[in-house]
């Protein structure tokens, strides 16, 4: 554990309405669809505990009451939640995003991950990455097979995004010789970025990172081998029960 993470903040975006996991998310919040028996929130909270990280916030929407008595019941697993509500409306991971950012500590770079997201990634390495190249952004990619890929030039700087089904390319910075990678949605952010968000309302985080790509270093970090699953749709959880005791 790295001491430079034990005192960073970090999001877990909760408040998808979950369409792909029905009919589990006709009655609750996919953030509390069970793998092995703990629910992805409670993983994803015990998952960032391990980097010391404790302070937590957590967006909701769909069945948020749900979400909120649970995390009452379990005091929050042993970490500080502070909730960001988004009962009105759904505002994508962009969205949510620039609406917590009074909940987030001003100067202070920090954390987000995605709920029905599992993984083992090393969040300390992450961040020795971000610290050791100080982008505006760094993420973590992977060469696992998708549909749909960021473009990376050989200094891994983020210049563009690809759908290899439907041909789609946004291209944000030309460069030769672009490399495909699978987005795993961990993610450090620098406080700068909340002053160089360039959308408001509902927008999604892809649509930021294109944006910014344009004018600021934000780069991938590449984690190929680390477990990884998406846990978006009912047949996934026996993927995720297979990797994640």
């Amino acid at each position: 554990m790295s001491d430079s993470s034990s005192s960073i903040k970090a999001m877990i975006f909760s408040a998808g309405l979950g369409t792909r996991f029905k009919p589990w998310t006709d009655k609750h919040p996919k953030a509390l669809a069970p793998v092995n028996g703990k629910s992805l929130l409670q993983r994803n909270i015990e998952y960032l505990q391990q980097y010391g990280i404790r302070d937590v916030i957590v967006n909701v929407h769909h069945f948020a009451d749900q979400i909120i008595d649970t995390l009452k019941k379990n005091k929050g697993w042993g970490s500080n939640v502070v909730l960001s509500d988004e009962t009105d409306k759904v505002l994508e991971t962009g969205g949510g995003l620039l609406k917590a950012k009074e909940l987030f500590t001003p100067g202070q770079k920090f954390i987000t991950c995605n709920v029905d997201i599992l993984t083992d990634l090393d969040i300390s390495k992450l961040i020795a990455f971000h610290e050791k190249h100080k982008p505006l952004i760094s993420f973590a990619v992977s060469g696992r097979k998708t549909s749909r890929n960021f473009l990376f030039d050989k200094q891994d700087r983020l210049c563009g995004w690809i759908n290899t089904v439907t041909g789609e390319q946004r291209i944000s910075i030309d460069s030769p010789d672009l490399i495909q990678k699978a987005y795993s949605c961990v993610v450090v952010f620098e406080y700068d970025v909340f002053r160089l968000m360039p959308f408001e309302g509902k927008f999604s985080l892809t649509d930021m990172y294109l944006e910014l790509a344009r004018n600021h270093a934000i780069l991938g970090y590449d984690h190929t081998g680390d477990k990884w699953v998406d846990v978006g749709k009912p047949e996934s959880v026996t993927v995720a029960e297979s990797l994640f005791y």
